[in-house]
């Protein structure tokens, strides 16, 4: 009986410890908690795993995506308890611990998802114009919301893709550079190994202070006085003005520019030349400060003459101020010179080289409406031509005005006619002088018999009810043709 006793007492105890080790065995859990359910573009999410109980876990990492239900361990150690994640999934933990492993319950699944587009850096400038001798403030910056850590990348011009260095810019903290270059600017972000970059920010376009010039007038009667006129741009007091003449350098397929009498560092905003009788190119800029700074120079402005005594001259085939599109016109230049360019000045303002290449020293066109222009010639001596007005008709079934493209001497006889394309020979035109119908001719011409002062001016021509563009014919002298 005391045996029995003494076995269920130990059976009991027995049982008793076994209820404790099972207890004991219960698994513990792990409890995942994330500092964002969104990462944003370029960035990262941390991710926190805990489990309850005592020390010496392992944390086991895994992740499933959208597209396949497959889990993967993507990392385990005791010290990862804290990661940082920068793919979009499905994440979960657990720990371990013990030879062999025994796991704790798996923690909660949270979904981790990426901002669907970049942050773009943004580019602000303390002002637009660069002063003088001074520089700009330029500063880039990225989306606020977007977590910090960003290096800033600095490029000029639209098409480039070198960022800039310290020999283009000073550079500053907080995203920040000084430029006394001008040019278009952008910036952009970046950071991370490998780089990450935001989108560009706009493109900002820097200036410098510069000087415009006007010339008055710009076609020249003989001896004429020609005023200079030169203005800086966002102008203040202080400022001392060059002047400068611009000088042909076909090696360089530019000009170089040499100082006028009495052109360097004039208090007055104002030149005159007397006396000026051939085509020239002139250009200014201003300067302030000591030391002193300049602005850049101007664009060449031209002052044109049609005076067949300069050294170099020009002449057009078909001899006529007008001209249809695509009509094969011819430009020679004529002079004491081995080497030529021929050079336009169209409507929009803008200044050309017609030619890249002359056949000997003519330039051969098919002229269009862009080629509507002031044309002349400059040789390799640096010597200015005569210039001439070309006009080009673009409306096809228009007709055109046929007038000498050089002065007409005082005295002598001139035709006009009226042309079209197909026709050549027209009747019954009408010809206008300034404005004012002047003849109704059957014969389609208008001859003036002995020319004088009074017939210069503009002319044009009707016929069939169109009108052809207005040609200035310019009369001279017969003192200047014995010149």
């Amino acid at each position: 009986m005391g045996y029995t006793l003494h076995c269920i007492t130990g059976l009991l105890l027995l049982l008793s410890t076994l209820f404790y080790i099972n207890t004991d065995a219960s698994k513990c859990r792990a409890t995942l908690t994330a500092q964002s359910s969104v990462i944003p573009a370029g960035g990262s999410v941390t991710l926190n795993c805990s489990v309850e109980g005592s020390a010496g876990w392992n944390v086991y990492w895994f992740r499933s995506d959208s597209v396949s239900s497959e889990i993967q361990l993507i990392r385990e150690g005791e010290t990862n308890r804290v990661i940082s994640v920068s793919q979009g999934g499905l994440y979960h933990c657990r720990g371990g611990r013990g030879d062999p492993v025994y796991f704790t319950e798996e923690s909660n699944e949270v979904t981790i998802t990426e901002t669907a587009s970049k942050p773009k850096a943004k580019l602000t400038a303390q002002s637009l114009i660069i002063p003088v001798g001074g520089s700009v403030t330029l500063s880039c910056s990225v989306n606020p919301s977007s977590s910090s850590g960003w290096k800033y990348y600095w490029y000029r011009d639209e098409k480039s893709s070198e960022a800039l260095t310290t020999q283009d810019a000073v550079f500053h903290s907080n995203g920040q550079i000084s430029v006394s270059q001008e040019g278009l600017y952008r910036c952009r972000g970046g950071r991370g190994n490998p780089v990450y970059y935001t989108e560009d920010s706009q493109s900002v376009r820097i200036g410098k202070t510069g000087s415009v010039l006007t010339v008055s007038p710009s076609w020249l009667s003989p001896g004429a006085s020609v005023t200079l006129n030169c203005e800086v741009e966002h102008p203040s007091a202080g400022w001392s003005f060059y002047w400068y003449k611009a000088v042909p350098d076909l090696s360089e397929k530019s000009s170089s520019y040499e100082l006028l009498p009495d052109g360097s560092g004039t208090a007055q905003d104002s030149y005159i030349i007397h006396g000026q009788t051939h085509t020239a190119g002139y250009v200014c800029r201003a300067g302030r400060g000591d030391p002193e700074y300049h602005t850049d120079h101007s664009r060449p402005k031209f002052v044109w003459s049609a005076d067949v005594h300069s050294a170099a001259s020009l002449t057009v085939s078909p001899d006529r101020v007008q001209h249809f599109t695509s009509d094969s016109v011819s430009l020679t230049c004529e002079g004491n010179f081995t080497e030529w360019r021929v050079r336009k000045f169209s409507e929009d303002g803008r200044l050309y080289s017609v030619c890249r290449r002359m056949t000997g020293s003519t330039c051969d066109i098919n002229t269009s409406k862009s080629d509507t222009a002031v044309y002349w010639c400059e040789s390799g001596s640096g010597e200015f031509s005569s210039a001439v007005n070309i006009t080009v008709q673009n409306d096809g079934n228009g007709p055109i005005l046929v007038s000498p493209v050089h002065p007409v001497t005082e005295g002598a006889s001139v035709s006009l006619s009226c042309s079209l394309r197909t026709q050549k020979i027209l009747s019954n035109v009408f010809f206008y002088h300034n404005d004012k119908l002047i003849q109704n001719d059957p014969r389609g011409e208008l001859k003036i018999s002995a020319v004088s002062k009074s017939d210069e001016g503009f002319y044009k021509c009707q016929y069939s009810g169109r009108e052809s563009a207005q040609s200035w014919m310019s009369v001279k002298g017969e003192q200047d043709q014995d010149m």
